[in-house]
């Protein structure tokens, strides 16, 4: 059984997403401490690529900082390492098929199994196309976490049959960030997933407030959250990991 589920064995899970390296190494890794200790079931660490599209502005400006800061793959890898010798929450990547395939696939997977790594998302690998990493991601035990968007329609079903680990149920179209309100009829897109698989299912994109998280985590398994956390790295810098702390918390208890 995959790792990921101890995520869901607690009631609605709270996921949190980090961009690996903004502002500096050591503040995601206290980031990452202060997630977990307020409660946080999941951690996604996003790698920082150039041309992020998926991500909105908030995002983007997380990554061009990390990489102006020297971020790199292997100095991801390494403060995996360093986490996993305190925290063993579900960890999986937030990344980009780019970095994978220019890092080398199996290299990049195998290493990403031996730090502790449970799982990967890569947003703009198509279903279709998956099968290059999905094999090896099988070999190595590191589970390939697919994405449901609200465009997905007549292949929500296959997606799920095939899930792994969880699903990300994207809740709105276009890119990462805040939004006001959120109209997708996920209600709908969950029914054919609950259908089709045991797989737990998580939804993210436009997540900010606890109100939001509680009727996202209603719908489904869980409320993955990452722009409104990437704001406060971004608001406080080093100092953020206090006020990220506080934040987790107060999401947290709004889905017990």
């Amino acid at each position: 059984m995959s790792n990921i589920s101890k995520a869901f064995e607690n009631g609605k899970a709270f996921i949190a997403f980090v961009t690996c390296g903004d502002p500096d190494i050591e503040t995601t890794k206290a980031v990452v401490k202060a997630a977990v200790d307020n409660g946080a079931d999941l951690i996604e660490l996003g790698i920082p690529f150039s041309d992020p599209t998926a991500e909105g502005p908030v995002i983007q400006g997380a990554n061009l900082r990390a990489l102006s800061g020297g971020i790199t793959t292997d100095k991801v890898f390494e403060l995996v390492k360093d986490l996993r010798k305190d925290i063993d929450t579900p960890m999986v990547f937030m990344t980009y098929a780019n970095v994978v395939y220019s890092y080398g696939t199996e290299k990049f997977v195998k290493t990403s199994h031996d730090i502790g790594i449970d799982g990967m998302i890569i947003p703009d690998l198509p279903f279709e196309e998956k099968e290059e990493f999905a094999d090896i991601c099988h070999e190595y035990e590191v589970d390939l976490v697919s994405l449901i968007a609200p465009t997905s329609e007549n292949r929500i079903a296959m997606i799920a049959k095939e899930a792994e680990g969880f699903l990300y149920i994207v809740s709105s179209l276009g890119v990462t960030g805040m939004r006001s309100e959120i109209k997708t009829d996920l209600d709908s897109i969950v029914k054919v997933v609950r259908d089709n698989t045991d797989i737990p299912c998580a939804i993210g994109f436009g997540i900010s407030t606890p109100e939001q998280a509680k009727k996202m985590a209603d719908i489904s398994d869980g409320a993955i959250v990452g722009s409104a956390i990437v704001k406060l790295l971004e608001k406080y810098g080093k100092d953020a990991p206090k006020y990220v702390g506080e934040y987790v918390k107060s999401m947290k208890d709004a889905l017990r």
